[in-house]
């Protein structure tokens, strides 16, 4: 299977200026091709994955993969996509952005490869002392207005109300400039990005063309969504981020293991580098036990270990059984506080369980698992009550100090998945 094989298989392929001979070229020995990443952040989400794993796909193949940091179009701000205008960051803000960025690319991307190492380049490092009649005179003059209205991405921002900026408007001017000279500096012959790049990227291969006589190729990727068409990569605390600091590896796993049953299939095959004859078995257990959920598991499993390591991954794992009823014997304070951020969380006046401790019924009703003392003990006698993931067999427990994970938390679950957690204050 060539490169442009798996592609087509996984469902990554959405444009191609001339597919055959790109297929040809390809074909044909290594190639250099590059993808751009958004710095107006200083991290990237998943939904910049996919750039990303198809770079990785590229250099597994012994392709020459860059990625291009807009340091200089990330103070202008791409309208493709976007239904308003961005605010304009400092130089100092980017540079923090594009160094955390640096270090998000590098656990997917190979930059110490001995044979073809990945490379990260900055568009300041060769705008930044363009000047702008240079800039019109060498760049401006192949482009006509009339092309540059009729893409989607501007022509729907000039039909909203708040129209767009002419500093917006030169965006593509900008990343049609970048592909050239990484094609006329480092041979660079391919741009990849989402298929709302497609007005930049072609703009970007007719400028070559017509300035330096020589084959460029774009390709684009479908834009990722979930079953119900609404954008990939958002929750209702906001985006899913690569940094773990912004969101947790556990979060991070939650998110792909709650992937709609519809959707994992086509999820394994644009997330995970695994192999089509592994991904089929997956599909095929799917289809026939869905509720096993193994193809979520692989899922979760396969994109976490890619972002954020094996050891993170084996952590949000376990966090996961935690919710499920599994033990807590050696998990870290930092790990059970990621579970406990999933948990409705009520104050505990710490007095209260000193000494001889306070009766589980009163903790049970204090935490809201149990409208009253009476059926607290019902359900403690019928064995629905677990303290810590442990049933009580006993309507008389009291919980102690002794019970307090990690000196200050007591875990409540009723029935296999109703939890509440108190925190002794």
């Amino acid at each position: 299977m060539t490169i442009i094989e798996e592609l087509k298989w996984r469902g990554l392929l959405a444009d191609c200026t001339d597919l055959e001979a790109l297929a040809k070229r390809l074909a044909g020995g290594p190639a250099t091709l590059y993808c751009g990443f958004d710095p107006t952040g200083d991290s990237l989400h998943v939904g910049s994955l996919m750039g990303q794993l198809t770079l990785r796909r590229f250099q597994l193949r012994g392709h020459h993969p860059i990625t291009l940091a807009g340091g200089a179009t990330g103070m202008i701000g791409d309208p493709s996509g976007k239904s308003a205008e961005r605010n304009l960051l400092s130089r100092e803000q980017l540079d923090h952005n594009l160094a955390s960025i640096k270090a998000q690319l590098s656990r997917i991307l190979d930059f110490d490869s001995k044979s073809n190492p990945a490379r990260m380049v900055d568009n300041a490092s060769w705008t930044a002392g363009v000047g702008y009649m240079d800039f019109l005179r060498d760049i401006g003059k192949y482009f006509s207005v009339n092309m540059m209205v009729a893409k989607d991405s501007v022509r729907s921002r000039m039909e909203a109300e708040g129209g767009i900026s002419y500093t917006e408007f030169s965006y593509m001017l900008l990343q049609a400039h970048d592909f050239y000279h990484l094609r006329r500096t480092l041979d660079c012959e391919l741009q990849i990005g989402g298929s709302d790049q497609w007005g930049n990227i072609t703009a970007g291969t007719e400028l070559i063309r017509r300035k330096l006589g020589v084959q460029a190729w774009g390709l684009t990727f479908p834009l990722i969504t979930k079953a119900d068409g609404t954008k990939f990569g958002k929750t209702e605390d906001g985006a899913v981020w690569l940094d773990a600091a912004k969101t947790s590896p556990y979060r991070f796993y939650q998110f792909f293991i709650n992937t709609e049953d519809s959707m994992v299939s086509a999820y394994l095959r644009k997330f995970t580098l695994l192999a089509p004859e592994e991904i089929a078995a997956l599909e095929a257990k799917h289809l026939a036990n869905p509720a096993a959920r193994e193809a979520h598991r692989a899922l979760a499993r396969e994109v976490t270990s890619i972002v954020h390591g094996r050891t993170a991954c084996d952590d949000a794992i376990k966090a996961s059984e935690i919710m499920f009823g599994g033990g807590l014997e050696g998990i870290t304070e930092a790990l059970f506080s990621d579970v406990a951020g999933e948990i409705p969380t009520k104050a505990l006046e710490r007095s209260r369980i000193a000494g001889a401790g306070s009766p589980l019924v009163d903790l049970l009703v204090h935490s809201g698992l149990c409208p009253s003392k009476g059926q607290a003990r019902k359900d403690i006698e019928a064995g629905g009550i677990y303290l810590n993931n442990v049933r009580v067999t006993e309507s008389a427990r009291a919980a102690a100090p002794g019970d307090l994970l990690f000196g200050r938390y007591l875990l409540l679950r009723k029935g296999k998945r109703t939890y509440a957690l108190l925190r002794a204050e």
